[in-house]
C-alpha cells in the first residue's frame, strides 16, 4: 500500500512541510531510511540524521526547525513519537485487514458470529460459540464449546481457547498462548499416587488485553480465573487457577503466579518473577525481575529479591553484598590486630 504525505498528514492532524503528493509504501529508522519509506525524529540524540537520511517522508514535532537544507518532506505534529506509534498501530491495521472463511475449517452448526469475521484455514470453533463483530482467527486455532468473544479481537495462530472462557472487546491473544487448560489440582492417595480434582470453572478475559506467545492462563477450579480490562501479559507467562489480575497492570516474559493469589490494578511485574499461592498483591505495586513473592504486599510498594523485600533496602543491602570478600577481609584484619594487641599486653 502507497500513502501520500497528504494522506498521513491527515490521519495525523499534521502540517506538510514540502511535497503533499510523495509517496511511501515502508517504514524505516531515520538512520536506516531509504528512498519510498516513512520515519520520525523525535529524540534530539537523533537530529543529525535528518540531514542525511533517505526517508521520503519524516514525521517530526511542530518545534523542530532545520539548520540546513534537508530532502524528506516534513510532516509536523504536536509529538512525534506519539504521531508515529499511532501510524504504525493503523498499518497493523490496514495489513491485518482479513475477512472471509477459510477451507478447510470447521463451524458448528450451532455457533454464531458477527460481521466482518476472518476465521483462518484449519481452524475449528466448538458448539454455541459465540463471536463477535471484527473478530480475526487466524489458522490452527482451536475454540471450544460455549466461547463468547467480542468485537474487535484478535487470536493469531495456533491459540488454543478452551470451553467456557469469556473473551471481552479488543484483546488480542497471540500464537501459542492457551486459555482455560485445568488447573493444577491434584490430591494425594495414602498410597503416593495422585488423583486429578475436576477443574469445572472459567476463564474471564476483560476488554483491552493483550496475551504474548505462548502465555498459558488456567481454568478456575471453581468460579473463575479473571484478567481484567486493560492488562498486558508478555510472552512464557503462567496464571494458574482462581487468580485474578488487576486493570491495567503489565507483566513481563517468564513470571509465574501461582493459585488462587489476587493482584490489584495498575501494579508492574518484571521477568522471571514467582509469586507464590492465596497471596494478595496490593495496587500500583512494583516487582523488579527475578524476585520471589511469598508474602502479601500492601499497596505502592516496590520490591526485590528472593524473597523479596523493600527494593531500597534491597539496593543498600547488595552493596554490601558485592563488598563481602572485601569486608571479610577488613575483619580478618582487625581480629588480628586486636589478638595481637593482647597478646603484646599478656607478654
Amino acid at each position: 500500500m502507497k500513502f501520500t504525505a497528504e494522506q498521513i498528514a491527515g490521519i495525523l492532524e499534521g502540517e506538510v512541510v514540502g511535497n503533499p503528493k510523495a509517496e511511501v509504501n515502508q517504514l524505516s529508522k531515520i538512520e536506516e531510511g531509504k528512498d519510498g519509506s516513512l520515519t520520525f525524529l523525535s529524540n534530539p540524540k537523533y537530529n543529525n540524521f535528518i540531514y542525511t537520511t533517505e526517508a521520503t517522508i519524516t514525521i517530526v514535532n511542530k518545534t523542530f526547525v532545520p539548520e540546513t537544507e534537508i530532502k524528506t518532506t516534513l510532516i509536523k505534529v504536536d509529538d512525534a513519537y506519539l504521531s508515529f506509534s499511532k501510524l504504525l498501530e493503523f498499518y497493523d491495521q490496514a495489513k491485518g485487514n482479513k475477512s472471509g472463511i477459510e477451507q478447510p475449517s470447521v463451524i458448528s452448526e450451532t455457533a454464531k458470529y458477527g460481521e466482518n469475521v476472518y476465521l483462518g484455514s484449519f481452524s475449528y470453533i466448538g458448539e454455541k460459540a459465540v463471536l463477535g463483530h471484527n473478530v480475526k482467527i487466524y489458522p490452527n486455532c482451536f475454540l471450544g464449546d460455549n466461547v463468547v468473544i467480542g468485537d474487535n479481537v484478535t487470536i493469531f495462530a495456533g491459540a488454543k481457547i478452551y470451553s467456557e472462557t469469556i473473551i471481552g472487546n479488543n484483546c488480542t491473544i497471540h500464537s501459542g498462548a492457551v486459555i482455560g487448560a485445568d488447573g493444577f489440582g491434584f490430591a494425594p492417595n495414602p498410597d503416593g499416587t495422585y488423583s486429578k480434582i475436576p477443574q469445572i470453572g472459567n476463564v474471564i478475559i476483560e476488554d483491552n488485553v493483550d496475551i504474548g506467545s505462548c502465555t498459558t492462563i488456567d481454568r478456575a477450579t471453581m468460579g473463575s480465573t479473571i484478567i481484567r480490562k486493560g492488562v498486558k501479559l508478555d510472552n512464557q507467562i503462567q496464571i494458574a487457577h482462581n487468580v485474578e489480575i488487576g486493570e491495567n497492570t503489565v507483566i513481563a516474559a517468564q513470571t509465574g503466579i501461582a493459585g488462587s493469589t489476587k493482584i490489584g490494578k495498575n501494579g508492574m511485574i518484571g521477568g522471571q518473577v514467582g509469586i507464590a499461592g492465596h497471596l494478595t498483591i496490593g495496587n500500583n505495586v512494583r516487582i523488579q525481575a527475578q524476585s520471589g513473592v511469598g508474602k502479601n504486599i500492601k499497596d505502592n510498594d516496590i520490591l526485590q529479591g528472593s524473597p523479596a523485600f523493600g527494593y531500597n533496602d534491597f539496593s543498600k543491602s547488595y552493596v554490601h553484598f558485592k563488598n563481602f570478600p572485601k569486608i571479610i577481609a577488613e575483619i580478618k584484619e582487625l581480629k588480628k590486630q586486636i589478638l595481637n594487641q593482647k597478646n603484646g599486653k599478656n607478654g
